[in-house]
């Protein structure tokens, strides 16, 4: 005998379905495969807003796995010698490290990284 799985949980914003194949979607999204290092579009900038005026780099753009991106962040928050954190694609250095960073992802094979 084949159960059903019936959990509300798994049924939010759905009130009724006529459709006897009808599934439940799930919050599961996939992440996509990491693009080649000379793919990646990133983008430079400095940052301010909504920091108490400290000045942060932001590196946006990153378009593959969250390891992939934790990795990318461990490896330029270590050769700038400081703190920061990486999430959401994003990577956030402390500091003004615009230059620095751009240099380190041009090295490492990140041919279209720029400053904006």
């Amino acid at each position: 005998m084949k159960k059903n799985n019936n959990d509300w949980k798994d049924r939010l914003n759905v009130v009724y379905s006529t459709n006897p194949d009808f599934k439940y979607e799930s919050e599961d999204e996939e992440e996509s495969d990491t693009l080649p290092k000379e793919k990646q579009l990133l983008r430079v900038s400095l940052d301010k807003r909504n920091r108490k005026g400290k000045a942060v780099t932001l590196i946006a753009g990153f378009v593959g796995t969250d390891d992939d991106l934790q990795d990318l962040g461990k490896f330029l928050k270590v050769k700038c010698g400081v703190g920061g954190s990486a999430k959401d694609g994003e990577i956030i250095v402390q500091g003004d490290l615009r230059n620095k960073v751009l240099e380190l992802l041009k090295k490492e094979g990140y041919a279209k990284a720029r400053i904006i």
